[in-house]
Formats: structure tokens, sequence, C-alpha cells
């Protein structure tokens, strides 16, 4: 399977002779059921130069080509903003989320979301099709979020998701001293039924894992500075966690924190790592430190 323009071509080899063209694109291109009636119903998928059909069994020597450029209606408003890129092709994006900003609208015609700005980023460069973001972020945790271009990348990167492949490492401010130096919190997070918006750990909650690495301490300002790591993805993870053993991150008023020094969550995603949907390259992208955490990191934990 190679690239070519906005699209993959896979000649059909003596292997591949004799099967379902369903089965190829499942097995070679590690396509969805869905995202593959999709093609069809679009016409994206072409055997010869022809459409293809659904009950269409390949042989040697037949050329496939999958048109991945989309021409979808966004749903989301695009509006123009500075946005920091940290990885772009013609298959995925991801980008630096500053604190403050939603990951995305939660009612139609909402804008000042990061979505709205990858929305304009997307039409500006001739690109139309959704934004289709594959994990998000709190609204005051700032850091690294991984959108898809197209149907096949999101579902592919969604399964790196789901499967833990795809990895996201965070940088926290925890008050108190964070004992031991390294550790794991696996205990289930569901919702607080006193609280529209608060969750809590909770036996009957959804399975949630946290890693920590405590890569200092700071006895005068009683902080420490935490790597993490999740297996999981529940809402407020990391802070419910934290929370829940003792330390919740400073400026984290919802679970604890104190405002003192910061007035939201010390919480930045500063790397995504994962394996391209297409080419199967590894990605590590890294995002720095926003002004207000690089201060007090730099004040309380200077390298």
């Amino acid at each position: 399977m190679k690239q070519k323009g906005r699209g993959l071509e896979l000649m059909i080899t003596e292997k591949l002779d004799g099967q379902w063209l369903f089965s190829v694109l499942k097995t070679e291109v590690k396509a969805s059921k869905p995202v593959i009636q999709e093609w069809m119903t679009t016409k994206s998928i072409k055997v010869n130069h022809e459409p293809a059909v659904h009950n269409f069994i390949v042989k040697k020597g037949d050329r496939l080509f999958i048109d991945l450029q989309e021409k979808a209606e966004s749903n989301v408003i695009p509006e123009y903003g500075e946005i920091e890129i940290l990885f772009e092709d013609s298959h995925m994006l991801i980008v630096n989320k500053p604190a403050g900003m939603p990951t995305h609208p939660n009612e139609e015609g909402q804008t000042g979301t990061l979505a709205n700005l990858i929305a304009y980023h997307l039409q500006a460069n001739g690109e139309q099709t959704k934004v289709r973001h594959v994990h998000r972020l709190d609204l005051d945790t700032s850091g690294a979020v991984v959108f898809a271009k197209h149907r096949l990348a999101h579902a592919i990167l969604d399964q790196q998701l789901e499967k833990k492949e795809l990895k996201r490492t965070y940088i926290a401010l925890a008050e108190g001293k964070l004992k031991p130096k390294k550790g794991t919190i696996d205990s289930p997070i569901g919702r607080d039924r006193s609280h529209p918006t608060r969750r809590r750990v909770s036996p009957g909650g959804q399975a949630a894992v946290t890693h920590f690495r405590v890569k200092g301490y700071h006895p005068k300002a009683g902080l420490s500075l935490a790597e993490l790591e999740l297996e999981t993805g529940r809402t407020h993870q990391i802070r419910v966690h934290m929370a829940s053993i003792g330390h919740p991150l400073t400026g984290d008023e919802l679970y604890g924190g104190s405002t003192f020094i910061l007035d939201r969550q010390a919480l930045h995603a500063k790397k995504v790592q994962a394996v391209h949907p297409i080419t199967g390259e590894f990605i590590i992208a890294e995002a720095p430190l926003p002004a207000d955490l690089a201060e007090l990191c730099g004040d309380y934990f200077p390298q």
C-alpha cells in the first residue's frame, strides 16, 4: 500500500488473489466496517479505475485506489485564530491547546473552541472535511490534542486509543509530598451525584488507571512535580485520582486544590505518542509548557 496524492493505492498480489474486497480492506488497510460502507456509498473506492461494488472478488494485478479526500460539510463554525501546530500532514493534526479554551463545541453554533480554530485552518488549506478530535482535554488543561483529517485515520487512531497504544503524558503540580516516588492509581471513576460536573472514585464507576512518577518536591511551597500517563481516558481522570490519594492539583478548586498561586488546575498534556494511521511511522509530539506553568516550574523546580 502506498500513498498517492490524498489517497491510497494498493496492488493486489498473489497472496490477496481471490479474496473478497471487503476482507482486503479490513486486513490490508485496517478499515472498519462503517468506514468501508461509507466509502462504498460515496464511491471513494475504485478497482482498475471503476467504482467498486460490494460483492467483488479481487484478483492478482488489480489496482485499488481509495480516495481519502472528503467533501463533507463541517458542523463546526470556522473561526480565525492562532493555533500552535505540533505535527501535521494529510492524515492527522496535533495541536497545543491553551488553557481556558474548550476542545470542541458542546452545542450547535458555539464558537471560541479549539475545534472552531481547526475548522478554519482546514478550510484555509482547502481541506473540506469534518473536525474529528481523537481525544479531548478539560477546559483549563493545556497541551497536545490529536485530530484526524478523514474517516480512516479517525477509526485507526480511535482503535489505538482503545488498545492503549496512543500514549499521553502529562505534567502536573500536586499539593503535598507524593509518596512513593512512582506508582499506579487503579480506581474506577463515576459521577458525583451531589454535583453536576464533578466526578469521584466509585466502585460502580468506569475502570480508570493512572501512572505517576515524582519529578521533584519543593518543601517551602508544599508542591510535588509529577509526570503522569493515562491508560484510560475518563473525564477529569488525573484530577479525580490525585485528589483521591490526598494530593489534589494546585489550582483545582473543584477537587480541593488551593487557588493561592494558580487559578486553574496545574495540568498540562506535554506529550502524545502514536503510530501514524497510514504510514506506520512512530510519531512523538511534545507541547511546551504554557507561560503560567513554565514560570511556576521555573521558580520551584529549576533545571
